[in-house]
């Protein structure tokens, strides 16, 4: 008998302080219904693609309902999360009969009308189908607890940041699913809190302590079956689950599961202060600074504007236009305004912006600058890196302009710009440029870290700090979390 497994997927990781909604329409531009989603990510390296990969190689059936993914924005509209839930609960009444449900969620989506946006739909999807498997593939940078999955019974997540094993992710959550349909088994799951905040930049895996901590996980697994996941957490989106975190998926039991998932939130909570300083901080002043020591090493230094949320920052900006840095590409800055007069120009042009900062006064308000236009007109790619490798990109109407030696590529829809796709659609390579300003977290690392002869990760004063006390939490208890808390096992302490 054919298995057939619906999928669907909900993904947005928000922070909560960005003044723009992630509206339904939004949702709506980046979603993919029916037939559209295999034929969009098959092969990919995409959980989709890992969901597709599973079924295909077992001889079962993907019932494709729709898949959203916005990526990191602002928060979700209430109607947004309500309208594509309903549309998950009638598609899986009018799918037919069904052996299972892979729901794709990020774990750090936030909407002002709910506590918790994935619980609300794995919640939604278990009342249409009370006894339906339902397993839930998520994102590393999740705010999730025992709560979230209370109706699902299976949770998995990406194990890198950067986020390279996207797929893979997808493949665990199909085959433990299969495995409970197929053998009537019924896994133990576990999430256990170790009271620990941290922000996205110190979550790239391969820093220590963390290395050691997952290194700790993988050991577990190899002794027991079951699947780990350590979450970085979303420090920027508030919640009151917001933190680091451990599932436990354990087909010995729920009493197996909780024990490693706690065993393993202890160790996080032990290494708090050595996860909260893995890296250096630079301010911008002493980056620039560093960069110009460094240029004409033979490779491109890269300045990481981590605070930067919706890839409209001018702090960076101004930095290195004031500066002699010699070739300097910032890429994939968001401005639809500007990308829409560049284009009104046309190429050859030049023309006066008043580009970037309009998401939020913290973004350093717009910069007046003249440009001569480079090229314009829409941009649409599939990524060549292995993050999201072969995932369909719409960056919509796309202007290269040049203010001196910078050169800057301004989008109408926000993307990472991780890779050397910002450089290749334009028929570039980085290693053509003397300093690049990304404004990527850890994503950047899987393709830079080789390439850039120095990363330097600034702090500016946006909406995402890298002293994550200064975030303006409401929902989130910080007397009981570290930093604000010295000792979360002893929040009186």
């Amino acid at each position: 008998m054919t298995r057939r497994i619906a999928f669907a997927g909900f993904n947005l990781e928000s922070v909560t302080a960005v003044p723009q909604v992630s509206t339904r329409a939004d949702f709506e531009r980046a979603c993919f219904r029916g037939a559209e989603i295999p034929a969009q990510y098959r092969g990919s390296n995409t959980v989709a693609g890992g969901v597709l990969s599973v079924l295909d190689a077992a001889g079962a059936e993907m019932v494709p309902l729709f898949h959203s993914l916005l990526g990191a924005l602002g928060p979700a509209a209430d109607d947004a999360v309500t309208a594509f839930a309903d549309e998950l609960v009638q598609g899986l009444r009018d799918a037919g009969p069904l052996d299972g449900l892979v729901l794709y969620l990020h774990g750090a989506c936030w909407a002002p009308g709910f506590p918790d946006v994935e619980r609300y739909m794995i919640e939604r999807a278990r009342a249409a189908c009370p006894d339906l498997p339902i397993s839930v593939p998520l994102d590393s940078h999740g705010n999730v607890d025992a709560a979230t999955f209370a109706a699902a019974d299976i949770a998995v997540a990406y194990r890198h940041s950067p986020h390279i094993d996207m797929g893979e992710t997808g493949e665990r959550a199909t085959r433990a699913l299969l495995r409970m349909i197929e053998t009537g088994e019924r896994p133990g799951l576990a999430v256990a809190q170790p009271g620990v905040v941290i922000p996205s930049i110190l979550s790239a895996t391969a820093l220590e302590p963390l290395a050691s901590l997952i290194a700790m996980a993988r050991a577990e697994e190899s002794s027991g079956d079951c699947d780990i996941s350590l979450m970085g957490g979303f420090a920027y989106a508030d919640s009151a689950n917001t933190g680091m975190s451990v599932i436990c998926l354990d087909w010995q039991g729920q009493q197996a599961a909780q024990e490693k998932a706690t065993r393993l939130s202890a160790a996080l909570q032990a290494a708090r202060a050595a996860l909260s300083d893995a890296i250096p901080i630079w301010q911008m002043d002493a980056a620039i600074a560093e960069a110009a020591r460094l240029r004409g090493s033979g490779a491109p230094v890269v300045i990481l504007e981590h605070a930067d949320r919706m890839n409209d920052s001018t702090h960076g900006l101004r930095a290195v236009l004031d500066a002699d840095l010699g070739r300097v590409m910032v890429p994939f800055l968001l401005d639809p305004g500007s990308a829409a007069a560049a284009h009104a120009a046309g190429a050859g042009a030049e023309i006066t912006l008043q580009l970037g900062g309009k998401s939020a006064p913290e973004t350093g308000g717009p910069l007046e600058l003249t440009a001569r236009v480079l090229w314009t007109g829409e941009k649409r790619f599939n990524v060549s890196g292995r993050y999201q490798q072969g995932a369909p990109v719409d960056l919509g109407l796309t202007a290269l302009v040049e203010v001196g030696p910078v050169r800057i590529s301004i989008t109408s829809h926000f993307a990472f710009a991780v890779d050397g796709d910002p450089f290749f659609i334009f028929d570039e390579r980085p290693e053509d440029y003397d300093v690049i300003l990304l404004r990527s977290k850890t994503h950047f690392r899987d393709y830079y870290t080789p390439l850039a002869a120095a990363i330097l990760v600034t702090d500016t004063p946006d909406l995402g700090p890298a002293d994550v006390r200064l975030v303006p939490y409401t929902q989130l208890d910080t007397g009981r979390v570290y930093p604000w808390c010295a000792d979360p096992a002893d929040p009186t302490e």
